[in-house]
């Protein structure tokens, strides 16, 4: 019980950090997503396109393969040579699609398989709770990025002054077991 909680809750997670990237794509214009502040650093389509090739390189054949296959080009990822918006959100939902599939695919019983990355052993739990710092990282980076991009920027949270008045609302409500996404991942559009 307490896994299928763990698997239900993660997955939960890992959708509405899905959702915050989508919501900053929303508010970027075209050419804010392959803007480098420098050399050094990352554009919002090359931080997609990495996150694209890790979730197919660790979610294909999750339970049988290691997790860096030998068709993966990591440093490739971090060139910034998406031609479009298109492109960068067929990667999106390519990676996205992968990932979420083999999670919502696992059981209480997988969890403590041991599975491979780059020849290392983790639990399952491991490897998901590995993600689960990895993903959100860079989804972090993007809504950065996207605010300093944004001509207009709505929040994607609780908005700057507004914290009385959700804890208000917040509550207001009876006490009761919910998962914090909830509310937002039902108001996807």
């Amino acid at each position: 019980m307490m896994s299928n909680n763990y698997l239900e809750s993660v997955i939960k997670q890992f959708e509405y950090y899905k959702l915050l990237g989508e919501q900053t794509f929303a508010q970027v214009a075209d050419e804010q997503l392959f803007w480098q502040y420098n050399e050094d650093s990352n554009s919002i389509a090359t931080i997609v396109k990495h996150l694209a090739g890790n979730m197919k390189s660790r979610w294909t054949d999750f339970l049988t393969t290691d997790g860096e296959k030998e068709w993966r080009n990591r440093d490739g990822e971090f060139e910034n040579d998406i031609a479009s918006r298109a492109e960068m959100m067929a990667l999106w939902d390519e990676g996205w699609q992968v990932f979420l599939d083999t999670l919502k695919s696992l059981g209480e019983d997988d969890l403590e398989k041991v599975i491979y990355i780059r020849n290392q052993g983790h639990s399952v739990m491991e490897a998901i709770n590995r993600q689960l710092a990895h993903y959100p990282y860079h989804v972090g980076q993007i809504v950065y990025i996207g605010k300093l991009a944004a001509t207009e920027w709505r929040s994607l949270s609780i908005p700057r002054g507004n914290s009385s008045q959700y804890n208000a609302e917040k509550f207001a409500t009876e006490k009761g077991r919910r998962h914090f996404t909830d509310e937002f991942l039902g108001k996807r559009e």
